[in-house]
């Protein structure tokens, strides 16, 4: 009996390999599947993504069952300016990675973004959807894409949207450290979403390998809301009330990257195969703000 449980275990206990390890989701993808698995993590200081070299040698020297890529450049504004190493990390980087996999027929999950649709729609997008990028960071995202599905047998492609977690930059931090300083505030009430919690994410990322599902999902906590929406949401978990904030247009906000108006996604393949249902992005967010430091 001994005998078949250490063989049963052997089968479940996953050689996980995860890229970008020490950044905002990677960090919950360890914290998420370290317990029951065997984890590595990578990071910038011990592979050049760019460099299909260092892909194949990091990937060789951890042999494992699955690769999960959380590293990529998501400084939408930035890519505009650096196109060159936005596609360098976005795009040739899972070409680096889907080759570096293939022979051995390793898993790959990557995760790529709403920002691949141009935002013309009015219901949310679903997975079949034609992208049309508008922006930098959405083409690099895309080719990264096609990379993956031309190069990978063995995948689970994940498009995601408006990310916050405890360990990186992101929205949520930056209205609470804003509205603690200056106490008027601007935010954009024309561009819709879905704000997803990493460690939601992670739960479904941890989901669909073990259930070894593959091909591409839609993946963000329920809900809809704009920027502006968001950011009155923070503030009242945040208990800061006496913080003035005044809805904005996208045309009076000076950026650099083009930004979809309309971005949600249908999440409906992932509870269908999953048979789970991601939380309302009010608990998440309510639960991320409970974090002691947030």
């Amino acid at each position: 009996m001994n005998s078949i449980l250490l063989d049963i275990l052997r089968e479940v206990i996953m050689k996980i390999l995860i890229l970008g390890h020490k950044g905002m989701l990677g960090s919950d993808l360890v914290a998420r599947l370290r317990g029951e698995h065997e984890v590595t993590g990578k990071d910038i200081e011990d592979f050049d993504i760019t460099s299909e070299s260092d892909c194949r040698s990091i990937i060789g020297e951890a042999c494992p069952d699955t690769v999960i890529n959380a590293a990529a450049y998501t400084d939408v504004d930035g890519c505009e300016s650096d196109e060159k190493r936005c596609l360098a990390v976005n795009a040739e980087g899972v070409r680096n990675i889907a080759l570096a996999c293939r022979e051995r027929n390793i898993k790959i999950v990557h995760f790529s973004t709403d920002y691949v649709f141009d935002g013309t729609k009015t219901t949310p997008y679903i997975e079949s959807d034609l992208p049309n990028p508008i922006n930098i960071y959405g083409r690099s995202k895309l080719q990264g894409e096609m990379y993956l599905r031309e190069l990978s047998r063995n995948f689970i492609l994940i498009r995601t949207a408006w990310l916050y977690g405890k360990n990186g930059k992101n929205f949520v931090k930056a209205i609470v450290e804003k509205a603690r300083t200056v106490k008027k505030l601007e935010v954009v009430n024309d561009q819709r979403g879905s704000p997803t919690y990493t460690v939601d994410l992670s739960g479904a990322v941890k989901t669909l390998i073990e259930a070894d599902h593959a091909g591409i999902y839609h993946i963000t906590n329920r809900g809809t809301c704009t920027w502006y929406e968001f950011a009155l949401k923070i503030l009242e978990y945040a208990g800061l009330r006496d913080v003035e904030i005044r809805p904005i247009t996208s045309d009076e906000l000076v950026r650099k990257a083009m930004r979809p108006r309309y971005s949600v996604l249908s999440c409906r393949r992932f509870s269908s195969d999953s048979h789970k249902i991601m939380r309302f992005w009010q608990i998440a967010l309510k639960d991320y703000m409970d974090l002691p430091g947030s």
